[in-house]
């Protein structure tokens, strides 16, 4: 079989041509509303195809929540913003049992009152900025996807997506999130500021014409099809070599580990690194047209994998070194091998 191939079923191969065709239009609605950011916004629908959690980080007023909600809106899904402040409980997340009266027999009864937790698509604004008692109220549903509360296990909605913010510059009365939490996030999405052409038109859209109306996408049914296909998405040795490399790489203690990681990492990536390198590379190889990953992918997608895997040391951080800068080094270093022929 060559390269051009397609080795996904008939069925399949017609889902993601009108997937091609969808992610183009979705582009278009979102510009109407978001302007820039292409990169976040394919990183964003990227989680979302390969059912995982994204982190946004970047300073306010750079749409973060705007563009999430607006997503929710193409993709035709239920959506709930969560506003995490510092006496947020897990209750307030989750939701709570309450003691009802049934005014026909007399009998007392609790029954479920669902919190915002209970939608496809969940935003979690300014996830820092609440205690790690309630932030460990979304370890059990990010993971699982169901919520316990007493002795009763209740279902999350499916897809379900945690979509979370964080602001990296204001630091006063906010709570890091521990690495175990980090790990649960498939990326670590930068927002950053727009281009000076790209601000002149933000300020123009903004203040000037009425709401713009968004035509509905994709709705559940179809997001879940298209998760299952990007499972089926054949990848070739070489590639799941060359991402276990990259997230083995990053451990300051593993043979394959270059100098500079020694130096400069304190802890590196675990084997979730590797899984999601190789879920998003056959996500973003749907979304560009091609039916199968290449290492292409794999280094496309290494800054949002990694960035929050990677723990520098004191000193790098006092050169002022990042986890960027690492992970960029690291591309840098290994080199994927010329793609060979598709089997």
């Amino acid at each position: 079989m060559s390269e051009t191939t397609p080795a996904l079923p008939a069925g399949d191969i017609e889902a993601v041509k009108q997937l091609q065709d969808t992610y183009a239009q979705m582009r278009e609605q979102l510009s109407r509303v978001i302007v820039g950011q292409s990169d976040v916004i394919e990183q964003l629908l990227i989680a979302i195809f390969c059912r995982g959690h994204a982190l946004l980080v970047g300073v306010p007023g750079l749409a973060k929540t705007l563009l999430v909600s607006t997503v929710s809106r193409v993709l035709d899904l239920s959506f709930k913003r969560i506003q995490f402040t510092p006496d947020l409980m897990p209750s307030d997340i989750t939701g709570t049992e309450v003691l009802e009266e049934d005014h026909t027999t007399g009998r007392r009864v609790f029954r479920f009152v669902h919190g915002p937790i209970f939608a496809n698509m969940v935003l979690a604004d300014e996830i820092n900025r609440t205690p790690p008692k309630t932030q460990a109220a979304l370890l059990e549903a990010m993971q699982e996807r169901h919520v316990t509360v007493g002795e009763t296990t209740h279902d999350l909605p499916h897809p379900f997506f945690v979509l979370a913010t964080q602001n990296p510059i204001e630091q006063e009365g906010t709570f890091p999130l521990p690495e175990a939490q980090l790990d649960r996030f498939l990326f670590n999405i930068l927002v950053d500021y727009p281009s000076a052409a790209e601000e002149r038109q933000v300020i123009r859209q903004v203040t000037g014409a009425a709401p713009v109306e968004l035509t509905p996408l994709v709705d559940a049914r179809q997001v879940i099809q298209l998760q299952d296909i990007v499972r089926r998405v054949p990848v070739g040795d070489h590639v799941i070599e060359y991402a276990a490399t990259l997230a083995r790489a990053t451990r300051p203690k593993q043979p394959e580990a270059p100098d500079f990681v020694r130096e400069m990492v304190g802890w590196g990536a675990g084997p979730r690194a590797g899984i999601y390198l190789i879920t998003a590379a056959k996500a973003r190889a749907l979304l560009h047209g091609r039916f199968h990953a290449t290492t292409a992918d794999v280094t496309a997608m290494a800054l949002p994998v990694l960035r929050h895997r990677v723990l520098t040391t004191f000193n790098a951080e006092a050169a002022g070194v990042t986890s960027d800068q690492i992970v960029r080094m690291l591309l840098e270093h290994f080199q994927p091998k010329a793609e060979p022929a598709f089997p």
